[in-house]
């Protein structure tokens, strides 16, 4: 059988297409929920069926598969659930505007037709996203791929519906919702964002209804005030309570409203007066319902008067009625100012379009009664990492308002109520009926409505597992073991996946929620379209690899810490999985088709004792920081032991062994040398699956290892308790310290590379003068030294340069070497030069007319340029004096 090999150079996108569809093709990830091992399971959070991947999405996946692979490794049973959310309205936006450009409108086609329509766009385009994750190397089990409106996400849907509804936890009925004129639908509160803007607070006068005087109220919204219905000042301010119990007369309509009194109006805000307007704010309707209230709407559902206003306002939108309520209020002489208010306002988190306040039938959910389950069970059975998400979870239950359920649009799925025509009764039931529960006509009416998109989303922990259904998956996987999620949606979701998992299953969905960071760009900025800063993970995995975003996201992701993304650092880490193959490939010159049958205890030498020692050390920091959720300890942890360490040190210490003639030593260091780098695959597979995959299929084997050639179906090494070896930790850094400190000094006063220097070590003990000279070799060659001399009476001429290693005095005799004089005098030439360019900078910079004048990245060059040589001058600086100390 030929000997494998790898390609001269890495290529990810070859690698990475191979192994995606050998991994699918096998079933690699294809649990059997009846085999041995503890559960560990985890879904997905669901992308929305019209997304593209983004950064966060990149992040979310990096984390959540470590997570699988490393729980693989530790032989558990893992499950890893993927799938899409049908996202109501945003779907729904999408196959409009798709029928605008046709000439239609959804209406055109019916709602049959329409939902037709959606489920041919998501067989064409919404499985676009599923196959971005494949670019990532989840390693999710897509036999079991699931879909928020899927036949069985339906059926739990249905289920949920009807027994909340029974237990009374359900109910419909009029009540100020979020309504968004441009989707022509509800939103729950947490559909809504609050963006801030420019506004004007207008100062308006009312007019007591006994004539006595006038009181002036300030509003922002002046067109709401034809359905005002009472005025509101607070019992303890003295200035207005008086007035409690009287009336003012409306301006414009002429109504009278009563003056009540309530400790909810902000004594310092505006004039201290409030307008009440229940039917349009949401404050409003709480003091309207309190105080028993008129509630008079006058905008419909498309944000335009109604004809509960004078017939002048009706068919005006909120702009044009503003306008003319203000011209008549001025023409009044009750416009008495207005000022500039900068405040937030409520927005669609789909269209962006402002949000109206309306007064609505709806179907709610009666959050209360849920929400205390849900808070009692954190922490005592459901941990949040970080720590501090847990109080804004608690803020949100503690303030939680009862959820707007119901959508008035067409794709999502339909509410299970029918009306009878007959009697007017409600039918809720799981399969559609025939006839009334009540008197049993046949004329019922289903209701138009579909629920939230997040009502489905808050069942998926369980019904992913075939809830309903008693399923083994359910059985064996639920609880889930770990969530992992944006802070975003910590209310959206994660709340009522936990009221949803405890009210139906009796059970926490998940025992840890991880809340992952932002990924911002390398500035610390939000990434937007409109500031042309996003980087997108696809490009970044055509150019570099998945493995480099991977690590790189990885190497970043510090719990609680918001991850600053450039380009340049994926880059750089493309750069690291190049050292790893190119060490590789070293490696497998220097190894034999079958390693040999000697034992790791036979391995002699410093570097083969720390090495194994190190690798131990590498096991558990890395299993620690895994269970820890410090995923970018794994990636400084992997990093160091391979690039530093292995790479830099250990392979080139060995290859005087490799090359040598001495068999023993050769096949005692080739299985070090494979046991650490075949070890090194498996450690890093959970954040680089693609590389460590194709390397591991080409590494040679000892005779008789039988194991898998899929490195994902590998056990987490093992430990060896016999590799531990401090003593060669303390040893290695001393010979590392002494080669440094002379690389170090060659580089300090610019000794070429190529120039032979001799060595001479004082030493302070005879164990660290045993441990030099039996590396005098692996010195002379790393260091790039000729002589060495080491004891406890060596003594330095005055001209060397010195460093100190653990007490051990190391220098470097400069006689003949180093031209002082000469060196000085090039110094002082370069310093020269250097300030007199500085000058010149700081003249720039000092001078107005260029700051404020030149491009900003004309005046950030400048100042970058500046720093960069103050940077140098401190330097040459030092180096100067470096070498006027060795010249004595």
């Amino acid at each position: 059988m030929a000997r494998k090999e790898l390609a001269k150079a890495y290529e990810p996108w070859d690698v990475e297409e191979k192994w995606e569809n050998h991994w699918e093709e096998n079933k690699t990830f294809t649990p059997d929920p009846e085999a041995e091992g503890d559960p560990y399971s985890i879904v997905i959070p669901p992308p929305n069926v019209t997304g593209v991947l983004h950064m966060g999405h990149a992040l979310n996946l990096t984390i959540m598969d470590i997570l699988c692979r490393f729980n693989r490794q530790q032989g558990k049973n893992v499950l890893w659930v993927p799938g899409m959310d049908h996202a109501g309205i945003a779907t729904q936006n999408v196959v409009e505007r798709q029928l605008k450009e046709e000439g239609l409108t959804r209406y055109d086609l019916g709602r049959e037709k329409f939902i037709e329509r959606v489920w041919d766009w998501k067989k064409e385009k919404g499985d676009h996203i599923l196959s971005q994750i494949r670019r990532m190397g989840a390693s999710v089990d897509w036999s079991r791929e699931c879909f928020t409106f899927d036949e069985q996400r339906a059926k739990a849907v249905r289920k949920v519906f009807v027994e909340l509804y029974e237990k009374g936890l359900i109910y419909k009925g009029d009540y100020i919702i979020n309504w968004c004129n441009r989707c022509h639908t509800a939103l729950a509160d947490d559909e809504v964002e609050h963006e801030p803007k420019p506004g004007k607070l207008h100062h308006i006068e009312y007019k007591l209804g006994d004539g006595s005087g006038t009181l002036t109220i300030a509003t922002t919204r002046p067109e709401t005030m034809l359905a005002d219905t009472a005025i509101a000042v607070n019992p303890e301010d003295d200035r207005f309570n008086h007035l409690i119990g009287k009336t003012a007369i409306l301006p414009i309509i002429g109504r009278e409203l009563p003056i009540i009194g309530d400790k909810y109006v902000d004594i310092e805000f505006g004039t201290g007066c409030l307008k009440v307007t229940p039917a349009h704010d949401m404050n409003d309707w709480e003091l309207g319902r309190k105080h028993n209230l008129e509630v008079i709407s006058i905008l419909d559902e498309d944000g335009v008067v109604n004809e509960n206003a004078p017939e002048r306002y009706q068919g005006l939108d909120t702009v044009a009625a503003r306008k003319l309520i203000l011209e008549e209020l001025d023409e009044l002489g009750q416009l008495k100012s207005i000022e500039d208010h900068d405040h937030k306002v409520g927005v669609c988190y789909r269209c962006k379009s402002v949000i109206e306040p309306h007064v609505s039938t709806q179907w709610f959910v009666s959050m209360k009664p849920l929400a205390e389950k849900a808070r009692a069970a954190i922490p005592s059975k459901t941990q949040i990492f970080p720590e501090h998400w847990t109080k804004t979870y608690y803020n949100w239950l503690d303030e939680i308002r009862d959820w707007c359920i119901s959508r008035q649009i067409w794709w999502g799925h339909r509410i299970p109520a029918w009306t009878c025509e007959e009697c007017g009764e409600l039918t809720v039931a799981v399969d559609d009926p025939t006839c009334c529960c009540k008197c049993g006509s046949k004329k019922i009416v289903r209701d138009e409505d579909v629920l939230d998109t997040w009502f489905s989303s808050a069942l998926w922990p369980f019904s992913t597992m075939g809830w309903p259904d008693e399923t083994k998956e359910l059985a064996k996987y639920y609880p889930t073991s770990c969530l992992v999620t944006g802070f975003d949606i910590l209310f959206f979701w994660v709340a009522r996946m936990m009221m949803m998992g405890l009210e139906f299953m009796d059970e926490i969905p998940f025992h840890h929620v991880y809340i992952h960071a932002l990924v911002r760009d390398e500035k610390g900025k939000k990434m937007s379209k409109s500031t042309g800063n996003v980087i997108d993970p696809l490009d970044m995995i055509k150019k570099y690899g998945a493995d480099a975003l991977r690590f790189t996201l990885t190497s970043f992701a510090a719990m609680g810490r918001d991850i600053k993304l450039s380009e340049q650092r994926i880059e750089g880490y493309k750069h690291f999985m190049n050292k790893i193959w190119n060490a590789t490939r070293f490696a497998m010159m220097n190894l034999p088709e079958e390693i040999p049958a000697v034992t790791l205890s036979e391995a002699d030498g410093l570097a083969n004792k720390w090495i194994l020692h190190r690798l131990e050390e590498v096991k558990l920091a890395i299993t620690k920081a895994t269970e820890e959720y410090k995923f970018n300890e794994i990636a400084q942890i992997l990093y160091k032991f391979i690039w530093s360490e292995f790479c830099d040190w250990y392979l080139e210490m060995v290859k005087p062994a490799l090359y040598g003639e001495d068999e023993q030593a050769k096949a005692a260091t080739q299985v070090v040398l494979w046991t650490v780098l075949s070890e090194i695959m498996v450690l890093l597979h959970p954040v680089t699956p693609f590389i460590t995959q194709e390397i591991w299929s080409v590494l040679p084997r000892p005779a008789g290892d039988d194991r898998s050639d899929d490195i994902a179906t590998l056990p987490f090494p093992e430990t060896r308790d016999a590799c531990l070896d401090a003593a060669s930790v303390k040893d290695m850094e001393l010979f590392m310290g002494v080669v440094s400190g002379v690389r170090n000094i060659r580089t300090e006063l610019l000794i070429e590379p190529a120039r032979k220097l001799d060595l001479l070590i004082k030493t302070v003990s005879d164990a660290d003068k045993a441990v030099l000279e039996a590396n005098i070799t692996l010195i002379q060659s790393l260091a790039r030294v000729d002589t060495v001399t080491i004891g406890p009476d060596v003594v330095a001429p005055k001209a060397s340069g010195a460093a100190v290693v653990q007490g051990n005095e190391v220098s470097v005799p400069l006689e003949g070497v180093v031209d002082f004089e000469s060196e000085l005098a090039r110094l002082d030439k370069n310093m020269v030069k250097l300030e007199k360019t500085m000058k010149g900078v700081s003249g720039k910079l000092a001078n107005p007319g260029f700051v404020n004048n030149a491009p900003e990245a004309v005046v950030e060059g400048e100042k970058r340029k500046l720093a960069e040589m103050d940077e140098e001058k401190t330097k040459l600086s030092e180096l100067k004096a470096r070498l006027e100390s060795v010249m004595g």
